[in-house]
């Protein structure tokens, strides 16, 4: 390993009065080991055809847990799951089946859409079949209530039986409301598939735009055509029929059956005095699903704190391990395999890479490290979610969360993109460490795409648990001005969840190195900081912290 690089001088423990500084030598010296070619061989290895995707419960889901176990064993670090392993098992219950046709019909007309071009469908239910029949079609606007905004989409109408038609991304004409531009949790999909089920609806179709998701259709069509993995649903959970989605041009088709506008549904949408329009269209379809267990895991490796309070406390670094596996309906000669190289061995990457420069550190700090590779996060942030209600510690001794989502892989870059910046005072230290790197701290640049929101930090700030989450800064060194936006958005059409997200020799890693040194300075910070990173006053977290605290504080005092 890479030990030799440290400092004798490091050896002596800094002062008290020290500890609150922005970085300590010895940690300046450990961030050297993070190192271009590290970064690339682990990629490699989970990339390659022979992981075949990493599907969820599959045998390349397999190879990677094992592969970072490995790591995880070489580098010192303790298990940290049940039972004294590296693996934290739990089960996933994937569904494969689709209809080939939605229909539609009114007190005259009949139509059909088409799966795959028109409509992407699964099902809402974890059983051998599900059926839609005869569902009064509603359209709902955005989906939303939000007390907070005095907005309610539903306005206590009974929606119990019916298919909601929604619009995707929430209100954003008005700054004052919601986020503006900016997308928030009630924009993301998830959340109103989980809203059209509490009011119980039978069916959900969201109605897709480029612009209002924030990627293609395409992607749509390869993230939710094959097998679907949830967590077993528990007893008595509202449940929809169907979970949909729907092209803008299928959906005016569907809406010339009810001689109602989309453009003027839109529009209507936006006001807080809007409420659910029933659009005179039934709705029918069918699945016969196969449903089947599989097991995956999560992997975690620990390294314990040096000082004896503190160290019952830990800084979270996750990183998911899964991809989305091989192609059902490949033709011969085709590409099938979904490799997930940026998305996201190189994530997993990162943080090895991470784990190995704490493992270089002379001292351990004096909180504790937990590192977690995550499970089929692209099947709806689950491997996360099952860590966050079944963590080793309580949340409220996490001190913070570094999740790694994707490097950029394009060169060095003045910025560093801050997914979340202004929400908790982790700002304060990423911003002294970019500068000390040079660089600025920039705040979510994409900021219509709600990426908070989707990936796995989102399940631990829902704990209260402070987190940090990044992007590839956009303004490269020595390349014209919007250079990375182009190059960003040129990626994301081409390769987002297409098997030609691979390892290329062309990737250049100067700049993924200067991020996983500042991702690994930020948790080291956090590690020897005494006072606690803290949601900014009145964030939408804030209230959870404060409850984990409080908890906390409770069970100590028994």
């Amino acid at each position: 390993m890479k030990r030799t690089l440290v400092l004798l001088a490091a050896l002596t423990p800094l002062p008290l009065a020290a500890q609150s500084q922005l970085t300590t030598p010895a940690e300046k010296t450990a961030a050297q080991s993070i190192e271009a070619g590290d970064l690339r061989a682990h990629i490699g290895f989970l990339a390659s055809d022979l992981l075949e995707g990493r599907g969820p419960g599959t045998r390349g889901d397999a190879l990677a847990q094992q592969y970072i176990a490995a790591q995880f064993q070489l580098l010192g670090l303790k298990p940290a799951g049940p039972n004294g392993s590296y693996l934290q098992p739990f089960e996933l219950v994937g569904m494969t089946g689709h209809p080939e046709t939605l229909t539609f019909i009114n007190a005259t007309e009949r139509m059909e859409l088409r799966f795959h071009d028109d409509f992407i469908a699964s099902s809402g239910v974890q059983e051998a079949e599900a059926v839609l029949q005869d569902s009064e079609l509603v359209f709902v606007g955005y989906g939303i209530q939000a007390p907070e905004y005095q907005w309610d989409d539903f306005k206590g109408m009974d929606l119990r039986g019916k298919t909601l038609l929604i619009l995707n991304n929430d209100p954003e004409d008005d700054p004052k409301l919601f986020g503006g531009k900016a997308r928030l949790r009630y924009g993301r999909w998830d959340y109103k598939y989980e809203q059209a089920a509490k009011v119980g609806a039978a069916g959900a179709i969201l109605l897709h735009t480029t612009p209002s998701a924030g990627y293609a259709w395409q992607v749509v069509q390869t993230s939710w055509s094959g097998e679907q993995f949830e967590l077993p649903a528990p007893e008595g959970t509202p449940r929809l029929r169907m979970k949909a989605w729907t092209t803008d041009e299928a959906t005016r088709r569907v809406l010339r059956l009810s001689d109602v506008d989309l453009d003027s549904l839109r529009s209507a949408a936006q006001r807080r005095e809007f409420r659910p329009v029933p659009l005179g269209v039934k709705v029918s379809t069918r699945f016969a699903n196969r449903v089947r267990r599989r097991p995956t895991a999560n992997v975690l490796g620990l390294l314990p704190g040096s000082d004896p309070r503190l160290s019952r406390e830990v800084v979270l670094y996750t990183a998911h391990h899964d991809h989305l596996g091989m192609k059902d309906d490949a033709k011969p000669g085709e590409d099938a395999i979904y490799n997930g190289a940026v998305d996201n061995a190189s994530g997993v990457a990162a943080m090895l890479e991470a784990a190995e420069a704490f493992t270089v550190l002379p001292k351990a700090p004096p909180r504790s490290i937990l590192f977690a590779s995550v499970a089929a996060e692209e099947q709806g942030l689950l491997g996360s979610q099952y860590l966050a209600e079944h963590l080793p510690v309580p949340p409220g001794r996490v001190a913070a969360n570094v999740n790694i989502d994707g490097l950029n892989i394009h060169g060095r870059t003045r910025d560093v993109t801050v997914i979340g910046l202004g929400k908790s005072s982790l700002d304060g230290p990423l911003t002294a460490l970019a500068r000390a790197q040079g660089r600025i701290i920039k705040a979510d640049q994409l900021p219509d795409r709600g990426f908070f929101y989707r990936s796995d930090q989102y399940n631990f700030a829902r704990l209260g648990i402070p987190a940090a989450y990044f992007s590839s800064g956009m303004d490269f060194i020595g390349r014209p001005p919007g250079w990375g936006k182009e190059r960003r958005e040129k990626w994301e059409a081409l390769h987002y969840h297409q098997p030609s997200d691979e390892l290329g020799s062309e990737w250049d890693f100067s700049g993924a190195v200067e991020d996983v040194r500042l991702f690994f300075l930020l948790g080291a910070h956090v590690a020897r900081t005494r006072e606690l990173p803290r949601w900014n006053k009145g964030d939408e977290f804030e209230a959870p912290r404060l409850q984990a605290l409080e908890a906390l504080k409770s069970e100590e005092a028994k």
